[in-house]
């Protein structure tokens, strides 16, 4: 067995007394750049999980590999540690945030370096640290000062167990995803950022972005732009009182036979005189309260209450109709209230089948007349007056004109809310005045520190334990003069993390220099450098590669755009999108095949396994369990094949020869095999495709064994391939084979394209364009010949029946199509 512990610490202690140069990136480099990014972790009690291991293992290969490209490799780490996840373990553990931070950070930069990650410590970033929130809390005050910042009273989600207000992105199923309690509606004051203001930019730009196409729905979705119209319908008897909604659907005006309120909507309360049945109503509205709009919306049962007495007039055909109050309609979305069309609206038409309401058609099928309800299809208008036998889609801007309805634009996105009510996060540095209203903090007086308390618990009420330190809180107004008093709700955990990817760039001597603004001349020529576009084609540039879970689609990720778009615009960035290249792991189960929990007692500690088996033995198999992206269990029996491996490269050093002692018999087929593995590895690291790259090394090893014994000029490229993958060893391997430098500074071997041709290819045999068949042909075999062996196969033969091809297709070196 070779000696795994020895080696790695070993070469663990070589890295760190050279302080971890060979990884430093160089703000002044004249080679090409690649900004190669982790999502930073929250550094929690519990420390690294197999999933930290996974994403920071494939960033790490390939950093690794880009510097022994030429490339100038930005490849940094730092702690997300502002935010209810920090605090609400210090809370748990009953240790003080400050303290909590400091000591898991410790403990995650010893995992960290006990795998081999190769990052830039040199710039190194910490959320929580007054240097960096300063440039947060300045992000934040040109927010303010656009009017992107603000603060207003409105519907928000407080979780009961967090005691603070929630992001609807925070919010799964009616409860917290941080601690999976059940949050409730409140209206409460607080900060929001107007994102909707950017949502077409959000929108724009996914082209050219490459990213999963998953991601990219997500996003789109959340944004949720639709382009539809106002329309307003007037309360019957009730002079000067209407609803109005928004609607995508003008067309289906002539089949709106109810109207839906939100339970929240103001119009209810100015109708209450005119509801006999107002207690009812309002029991139903008390009901709703406690249900979140997630709750709400999800709901496969749908309930509601007349307001009985009061009528609607359809301004389509001057019908009076029921109005309705119904869970499933949110104040929050559109104007909250809808037309309801049960013919051509699946949830409508579940409503009112359980209300016995009236479904009236107004658009049939042009294939079919007869379809089933409810037709959410496009076709022909019927039972709407003079638009009959229109094309609906053709009637709809017909009908806003009749109507005089106004045109407009609606986005599902709403603002975000951005003040908690807890004590572990960047403060928000605004003062509030009695005659001045809410004053931004001077830029010269940045940061608000973070006063340090001994009760940092959440006080239950509508703001943070922050508004209990008096001497803190009293501060003289800088535009008047006056007293006045902090803000004290603090910033979301999503604050820090909205644009640490730009404080790697400029370095904490940048970060912690006396500049009060990002517009100066080494800030602009840092962020041209390291941002600049990897390829021309591309107008967006940003960091390069980006790893990490695809929970973040509708949250960080969208909220660092946000942020960044607004940076762009203030010409402080010189791109419009952050991240070029977004790349998603994909979840490691547990060897039960469920999510790992401590509940289920299914977890693996990284640290168990690199203690019995090493880092270097887990890089490879989490590599090479399966496809990057995809979802896989944990294999104990994997984990042992993959240390049995280095074992066997290791042993190979044993067959080293030196050429004076003895020349080894080249095989064409052994030196071919090793141009093959190379190209093979290089292309699968630029594709993300590690469990193949791994595969081929294999391919190669084995190859190696059978010789009696190896000379240098094998032994090298194999250190050098095997080197992304498992560090520790592979330099080990490179030292013993006389050589003095790291890895790290080396050239990446080069294949030689003739040897690393392949001489056979696999050849696809279709029938009518159905594959049947696949047989290996040679690289240089014929059309004639391609034809022939298609013909003689014996399943083909079978398939065939005697009869002969009326055409045959030939796609040289890739398929021969047999047609009948």
């Amino acid at each position: 067995m070779y000696p795994f512990r020895q080696i790695e610490k070993k070469w663990q202690k070589i890295w760190a007394d050279r302080n971890y140069k060979e990884w430093r990136a160089d703000d002044n480099g004249k080679n090409p750049k690649r900004y190669v990014l982790d999502m930073f972790p929250y550094p929690s009690g519990e420390g690294l999980h197999v999933g930290h291991v996974e994403s920071y293992t494939a960033s790490d290969i390939f950093s690794r590999y880009c510097r022994m490209k030429g490339f100038n490799v930005l490849h940094p780490m730092g702690w997300d540690a502002f935010g209810l996840p920090a605090e609400n373990y210090a809370i748990k553990t009953k240790i003080h945030p400050a303290k909590a931070v400091f000591n898991n950070v410790a403990g995650f930069k010893k995992q960290l370096r006990s795998l081999g990650f190769s990052y830039d410590w040199s710039r190194e970033v910490n959320t929580t640290d007054p240097e960096y929130y300063k440039w947060t809390q300045w992000i934040f005050l040109q927010l303010f000062k656009k009017g992107l910042a603000y603060e207003s009273e409105a519907p928000v989600n407080w979780c009961l167990s967090c005691k603070t207000i929630l992001a609807n992105e925070e919010v799964a199923d009616g409860k917290c995803d941080r601690c999976s309690s059940l949050v409730e509606q409140r209206f409460l004051k607080q900060w929001l950022l107007k994102i909707t203001a950017y949502a077409d930019k959000l929108l724009s730009g996914f082209d050219e972005l490459d990213w999963p196409e998953s991601v990219k729905e997500m996003q789109k979705n959340w944004i949720g732009r639709s382009e539809g119209a106002i329309i307003k319908f007037p309360i019957a008897n009730v002079a000067g009182a209407e609803i109005e909604v928004f609607t995508t659907r003008p067309d289906t005006i002539f089949g709106a036979t109810y109207m839906v309120l939100a339970p929240e909507h103001e119009l209810v309360l100015k109708l209450k005189s005119q509801i006999v049945n107002w207690k009812e109503v309002k029991k139903y509205i008390d009901k709703v309260k406690r249900r979140t709009q997630r709750e709400r919306l999800a709901a496969k049962i749908k309930t509601g209450v007349e307001l009985k007495t009061v009528k609607a007039i359809n301004p389509g055909n001057g019908k009076e109709i029921s109005v309705w109050l119904a869970d499933y309609v949110l104040a929050g979305y559109g104007t909250g209230a809808i037309m309801a069309v049960p013919a051509h609206d699946s949830r409508d038409y579940e409503f009112a089948q359980k209300f016995n309401l009236p479904v009236i058609q107004v658009i049939q099928s042009i294939q079919s007349k007869e379809v089933e309800l409810p037709y959410i299809g496009n076709g022909e208008m019927i039972n709407s007056g003079r638009f009959n036998g229109l094309n609906n889609l053709e009637a709809k801007d017909k009908i806003v004109k009749a109507l005089g309805a106004e045109k407009k634009i609606q986005y599902k996105i709403r603002d975000w809310v951005f003040s908690r009510q807890r004590y572990w996060g960047e403060p928000i540095p605004i003062i509030k005045c009695g005659q001045c209203g809410n004053v931004a903090v001077p830029e010269k007086d940045l940061p608000v520190k973070l006063p340090s308390v001994r009760n940092y618990q959440p006080t239950g009420r509508p703001e943070s334990p922050l508004a209990d330190i008096a001497k803190w809180v009293k501060v003289k107004c800088p535009q008047c003069g006056g007293w006045g008093k902090r803000e004290t709700n603090t910033m979301p955990q999503w604050a820090g993390s909205s644009w640490y990817y730009l404080a790697y760039v400029l370095g904490n001597k940048n970060l912690k220099s006396k500049n009060k603004n990002l517009a100066n001349e080494r800030f602009r020529k840092l962020f041209n450098y390291w941002l600049a576009p990897a390829r021309q084609s591309f107008s967006g540039g940003g960091v390069d590669i980006y790893i990490g879970g695809v929970e973040h689609a509708v949250l960080h990720l969208l909220y660092a755009r946000f942020w960044h778009k607004f940076l762009f615009d203030l010409g402080f960035v010189p791109n419009q999108e952050p991240f070029i290249k977004l790349v998603n792991q994909g979840l490691i189960l547990g060897p039960d095949n469920q999510k790992m929990s401590k509940s289920r007692g299914n977890v693996i500690n990284p640290d168990d396994i690199v203690k019995e088996f090493g880092a270097d033995s887990l890089r490879l198999y989490e590599m090479f369990m399966g496809p990057l992206e995809d979802q896989k269990p944990w294999d104990a029996k994997g984990i042992i094949g993959l240390f049995r491996f280095l074992n066997r490269v290791y042993k190979l050093s044993e067959k080293l020869k030196t050429k004076s002692e003895k020349q080894l018999i080249k095989t064409q087929n052994l030196e071919q095999l090793l141009h093959q593995t190379i190209k093979k590895i290089t292309l699968d690291i630029e594709s993300f495709k590690f469990n193949t790259a791994i595969s081929a090394l294999m391919i190669l090893v084995n190859e190696l064994e059978k010789q009696e014994f190896l000379l240098p000029i094998h032994y090298l490229p194999l250190a050098k391939l095997l080197f992304p993958f498992a560090p520790h060893l592979a330099q080990e391997l490179w030292q013993r084979l006389g050589n003095k430098t790291l890895l790290d500074k080396e050239q990446w071997p080069e294949w030689d394209e003739k040897l690393a041709a392949a001489e056979t290819f696999e050849l696809v045999i279709q029938i009518n364009g159905r594959v049947k068949d696949k047989v290996e042909a040679g690289v240089d075999i014929s059309e004639a010949e391609a034809k022939d062996l298609a013909l003689s196969r014996p399943k083909i033969k079978e398939w065939l029946g005697g009869k002969e091809p009326k055409k045959i297709i030939y796609i040289p070196k890739r398929l021969v199509n047999l047609v009948l």
